[in-house]
């Protein structure tokens, strides 16, 4: 008599394969959710420094010298935002640092750090819970 079906040995290597393959696709799926989450801080710091420069336009000075910007936008979900002026007076320059929220970006610390200045140059500090000292804004890889 013929029996039909799997036998364990056959069903636990389909259990092995399927274990890999996900522990393959959870960093690589969770990787590419945060560069998302990275990109919409991103957005915002870009439309913060547009608001700063409606403000010079209308005060010729980006506020008070070596103190907070001004012009206050929230949070988002992912990153909290803040903006300091330079010290010259009248204030010409600002800088504007947008940091990770513990735990929105998967981790209990803040893992990535970036700046925007008037000028729009883009700067990252802290990025995947290590300090770096680039010139851009890294999302993927760690090259500019």
């Amino acid at each position: 008599m013929k029996r039909n079906g799997f036998t364990l040995i056959e069903l636990m290597i389909v259990v092995a394969i399927v274990a890999i393959l996900a522990s393959i696709a959870l960093p690589s799926y969770t990787s590419y959710v945060n560069r998302g989450k990275i990109t919409d801080g991103m957005a915002a710091m870009a439309d913060y420094r547009i608001k700063m420069e409606q403000y010079f336009q209308d005060n010729r000075n980006y506020g008070t010298a070596n103190a907070a910007c001004p012009v206050v936008v929230g949070n988002s979900s992912y990153f909290s935002y803040s903006c300091v002026v330079s010290n010259a007076t009248p204030s010409v320059a600002f800088t504007i640092t947008a940091t990770s929220i513990a735990g929105s970006l998967g981790s209990a610390t803040g893992d990535y750090t970036y700046a925007l200045t008037e000028v729009n140059a883009k700067s990252t500090s802290i990025f995947k819970g290590g300090t770096v000292a680039k010139a851009c804004w890294l999302v993927k890889g760690s090259e500019c």
